[in-house]
C-alpha cells in the first residue's frame, strides 16, 4: 500500500459505521436524502479521523520506532516526512470541515472531536482512565453526528450503549498492549501509562463494563417500546418491540467471542482487525444487522 494511503489507516474507518446507527434506529435508511447525509457524515469523520491519525503519528514517531508493529508506520518509518504529514493532515481537515459544514448540526460533533482530539493527543492519553473516557467520547460524537446528520431525536439508550461500548472495546484495547508489550519488555518505554493497566484492575474493569453494556442492552431490547419513548418525547422507537430479544444472541456472542479473542489470543490491541477478519465476529454482526433490520423496517 501507498504510504499515504497507509497513514490514513483505513481499516480504522470501521469505527466510524457507528455513525449509521441515526439512521437506522431513527427509520430512515430507506429516504435518499437521509441515507446521503448519513454517507456524507460518515466520509466526513473518515477523512477526519484520519487527520487525526496522521498528526498522532507524527508526534509519536520517535516511540513507534521503539515498538515491533508501529515502526512501520509511514511516518516512523521516514517513508513520509513531517513536512509531507502536516500537509496531508491540513488537506484532511480541510475537506472533512467542509463536508460537515452542509450537513448543520453535524458539524459540532465534527469540531467537538477535533477540540477533543487537540486536549488528548498531547495530554489526555497519558492520564489513565481518562484516555479510556476519551475514546469512548469519540464514539459519542460520532453517533451524534449520525443523530444530527439526518435531524434524528437522539435516543439516551444509544447513547449509553454506545459509552459502554466503548469503555469495554478501550479496557480490552489496554489489557492487550500490556500483555504484547509484556512480552517484549518496552512497555515503559513505548507508552509509560501502560503500566497503570498492568494487573488485575483492569481485568476487573473489563468485566464491569461487557456486563454493564449487556444489561443496559438488554434492557433496551425488553422495556416496552412505550417506556423507551417516554424518556425522550416524539421518539419513535421500536427497540422496544418483540422482535428484538431475537438480537440478544447475537450481541451476547459478539462480546463473550471479543473477551475469548483478547484473554484467550492475545488480540484486541486494534480492535478494527477483529471487526473487518475475524468470520465469527463478522457473522455475529451480520445476523445483528439482519435481525434488527427486519423488526425495525418490515414487522
Amino acid at each position: 500500500m501507498h504510504p499515504v494511503l497507509k497513514s490514513l489507516r483505513i481499516r480504522q474507518w470501521t469505527k466510524n459505521v457507528v455513525i449509521f446507527a441515526g439512521l437506522a434506529y431513527g427509520g430512515g435508511a430507506f429516504d435518499p436524502d437521509k441515507i446521503m447525509a448519513s454517507v456524507a457524515a460518515f466520509a466526513a469523520f473518515c477523512l477526519g479521523s484520519s487527520a487525526v491519525y496522521v498528526i498522532n503519528d507524527l508526534l509519536d514517531r520517535e516511540r513507534d520506532r521503539l515498538h515491533p508493529v508501529k515502526r512501520l508506520r509511514p511516518i516512523a518509518s521516514g517513508a513520509i516526512q513531517p513536512t509531507q504529514a502536516i500537509v496531508l493532515a491540513a488537506l484532511l481537515a480541510a475537506a472533512a470541515l467542509g463536508i460537515a459544514a452542509t450537513l448543520g448540526s453535524m458539524l459540532w460533533a465534527l469540531l467537538g472531536y477535533f477540540l477533543l482530539q487537540a486536549f488528548y493527543t498531547p495530554l489526555l492519553k497519558n492520564i489513565v482512565l481518562l484516555d479510556v473516557f476519551c475514546i469512548a467520547t469519540g464514539f459519542s460524537l460520532r453517533v451524534l453526528a449520525g443523530v444530527w446528520a439526518v435531524d434524528a431525536i437522539l435516543s439516551p439508550w444509544l447513547v449509553a450503549c454506545t459509552v459502554q461500548l466503548a469503555l469495554f472495546l478501550a479496557l480490552c484495547k489496554r489489557r492487550a498492549e500490556v500483555a504484547n508489550l509484556e512480552e517484549t519488555g518496552g512497555a515503559s518505554a513505548q507508552r509509560p501509562i501502560l503500566a497503570a493497566y498492568a494487573g488485575p484492575g483492569t481485568d476487573m474493569m473489563v468485566g464491569i463494563m461487557g456486563a454493564v453494556l449487556l444489561v443496559t442492552y438488554t434492557l433496551y431490547t425488553l422495556l416496552p417500546a412505550e417506556v423507551l419513548a417516554s424518556a425522550t418525547p416524539g421518539l419513535e422507537s421500536r427497540a422496544g418491540e418483540p422482535g428484538m430479544v431475537f438480537t440478544l444472541p447475537f450481541v451476547y456472542y459478539g462480546v463473550l467471542r471479543y473477551l475469548h479473542l483478547v484473554y484467550g489470543h492475545g488480540k484486541g490491541e486494534r480492535p478494527e482487525r477483529i471487526a473487518t477478519m475475524d468470520l465469527p465476529m463478522i457473522l455475529a454482526g451480520l445476523g445483528f444487522i439482519s435481525v434488527a433490520t427486519f423488526v425495525i423496517y418490515f414487522q
